[in-house]
């Protein structure tokens, strides 16, 4: 018998109105897109890699894989697709940058620059971690004096060897007497390091310190925030990171130390790669032909799991001649 009212009930349910329906669907997408915020966010996300400074471990126009749970997942840093920060905040991760790891992190700017005026995301090697004295002697990196392990795929263009001594006026930190080949010895920050100011030395600190959130000038003598000050203690942990493709990388030697808390990730596999090369336009072009929907993947990809996934399935429709397929599986290391 109750077998029997219950059937009846569900017969005569009344079926949902439009209102009901719609709100349905919007729950659902919620609760999807909600789940694809929290897993790009918190545990995987995508990153293109925009340029072949670490080439041949990574080549410009790989997809890549970036684990951002391992060092500690951080809350969005930045609006999508705008240069606007955000208030974040990170969780404990399993454990911290090691020497020798790939790492995916925010820009902090150029050598002059205290804050970057675009948002970016970064990829390079780490060398060295806080406390560390890194140098360069003929290419060959050192950290705490003994020789660094080889990436595997470090490339370099030159023949020539920049000899000591030969300064580079781009190089970190200004008025150093440093080249890419020959660099340092340079000791990388760490919290409560105490670090001396002088004359001579103020214009490779000052940009340092405005980094970490304070004013730094010199008027006869060092004032931080305005205050006299004969040394400053560093407020957080860093790393230097150096590209493999080595004369084709702007890294740590040019611009700076990366602050530790900028580290979002590391790569672990190519999961899609494409063809983004003016050698490739230039044989489209003697055939009369363009890149179609190049825009696609430039403007869209590299953003979060769920656009990437729909832009990989239009550029197979409409370029499937840029796909390199040999670079899908690759293991990032």
């Amino acid at each position: 018998m109750a077998k029997e009212e219950k059937e009846q009930k569900d017969v005569t349910k009344a079926p949902l109105t439009w209102k009901e329906n719609f709100l349905a669907q919007v729950r659902e997408f919620v609760i999807v897109f909600g789940g694809f915020i929290l897993l790009n966010n918190f545990i995987v996300a995508s990153f293109l890699v925009p340029t072949g400074s670490m080439e041949n471990e990574v080549l410009t126009g790989d997809f890549l894989l970036v684990n951002k749970f391992l060092y500690g997942a951080s809350t969005p840093r930045n609006i999508m697709f705008t240069d606007v920060r955000l208030p974040w905040t990170t969780i404990p991760g399993f454990r911290d940058v090691e020497r020798g790891d790939v790492i995916v992190f925010e820009f902090p700017g150029m050598r002059d620059e205290v804050r970057s005026e675009a948002f970016n995301f970064y990829l390079k090697r780490c060398m060295a971690v806080a406390g560390d004295t890194l140098e360069i002697r003929n290419r060959v990196v050192y950290v705490n004096g003994a020789a660094a392990p080889i990436p595997k795929n470090i490339k370099f263009d030159n023949l020539r060897t920049l000899p000591p001594g030969l300064a580079d006026d781009r190089i970190f930190p200004p008025t150093s007497p440093y080249n890419e080949d020959n660099y340092g010895p340079i000791v990388v920050p760490k919290k409560g390091m105490t670090i001396p100011l002088t004359a001579e030395n103020f214009r490779k600190w000052a940009t340092f310190i405005g980094r970490e959130g304070h004013t730094a000038e010199w008027a006869g003598a060092a004032l931080i925030d305005g205050k006299p000050a004969a040394e400053y203690t560093v407020e957080r942990d860093y790393v230097f990171g150096i590209g493999d493709h080595r004369d084709n990388s702007l890294d740590s030697r040019y611009w700076g130390f990366i602050p530790r808390e900028n580290v979002v990730g590391t790569p672990m596999i190519v999961y899609f790669s494409v063809m983004l090369t003016d050698e490739y336009r230039g044989r489209l072009a003697m055939q009369g032909e363009t890149m179609r929907m190049e825009w696609i993947y430039t403007t869209f990809s590299g953003r979060n799991i769920l656009l990437d996934i729909l832009t990989k399935i239009v550029i197979t429709v409409f370029n499937p001649e840029t796909i390199r397929f040999g670079r899908i599986g690759t293991i990032i290391g």
